[in-house]
């Protein structure tokens, strides 16, 4: 049994906005094929809207293709795996502590801490909505047991109200969540999540933390060091550490950051 963390661009995705941009190529076609002798004005606007669909849709299923293959766990790029074992590292975590994942989507993240911290019980938290419905509880349980890996549990939760209690945790991580999560405010979101930490335990949350998204984050981090966490850094990922500037401007994936300390 082999674990299946799926893919960050979700295939069927992929391949419905493929069939999309090849059924509008279609439609324009048939337009004017079935009424090249007689187009009336109705039949040219929407052959012609057909027509810039299909212009559109093509080269955004081509940038799909191209994201899907470099996030898959099995190509070459193996940027997924990559990141998550990247945040990962900075966990860690006492034998008989605890860790928290917030929207563990496939497990991946959640197993990568459990790896590197096996006396270590780490619970994983998703919504596990429709727009992944590729992702699920029983996906990341049937991950667990494909690494052989027996310190974790998944369940059902909601990043903006965390039902554990303040300072739970020994660690708190998150990987590409936040940002997807409509919201005005997610220094807001970032403060829920760390509530749940414990004095001395650690944080790393991995997102696209650019200014239109989550405001200064510069002037968060110093805030976090007015509330007594002692140590807070921004490590901008898109820099050769996760990914080159190159990729991450055509993933759109610009502002990837790593916020990471002690608190």
């Amino acid at each position: 049994m082999k674990a299946d963390y799926k893919n960050w661009m979700p295939k069927g995705m992929v391949m419905g906005t493929a069939f999309a941009a090849v059924a509008a190529l279609v439609g324009h076609f048939v337009c004017r094929i079935v009424y090249a002798k007689e187009m009336g004005i109705a039949i040219k606007v929407i052959s012609t809207g057909f027509l810039v669909l299909a212009i559109i849709l093509f080269p955004v299923t081509v940038w799909m293709i191209l994201m899907y293959r470099a996030f898959s766990y099995n190509g070459n790029r193996q940027m997924s795996k990559h990141i998550i074992e990247g945040v990962a590292s900075y966990v860690n975590i006492p034998d008989g502590g605890k860790g928290l994942d917030v929207g563990c989507g496939s497990g991946a993240l959640t197993i990568a801490c459990a790896k590197k911290n096996p006396g270590a019980q780490i619970i994983g938290i998703d919504r596990w909505g429709k727009e992944y419905a590729s992702f699920s509880k029983a996906l990341c349980e049937d991950n667990a047991k494909a690494e052989g890996v027996n310190n974790t549990s998944f369940e059902n939760g909601d990043a903006l109200k965390l039902r554990f209690a303040d300072e739970t945790f020994d660690a708190v991580t998150s990987n590409y969540v936040y940002h997807n999560i409509p919201c005005k405010d997610r220094q807001t979101i970032l403060l829920e999540t760390l509530r749940t930490l414990k004095k001395g335990g650690t944080f790393a949350i991995h997102d696209i933390m650019s200014k239109g998204r989550y405001g200064d984050m510069q002037a968060f981090a110093d805030k976090l060091k007015q509330m007594g966490y002692r140590e807070v850094k921004l490590i901008d990922t898109t820099d050769g550490i996760f990914m080159s500037r190159f990729e991450a401007m055509w993933m759109d994936l610009s502002g990837s950051t790593l916020l990471v300390g002690i608190k």
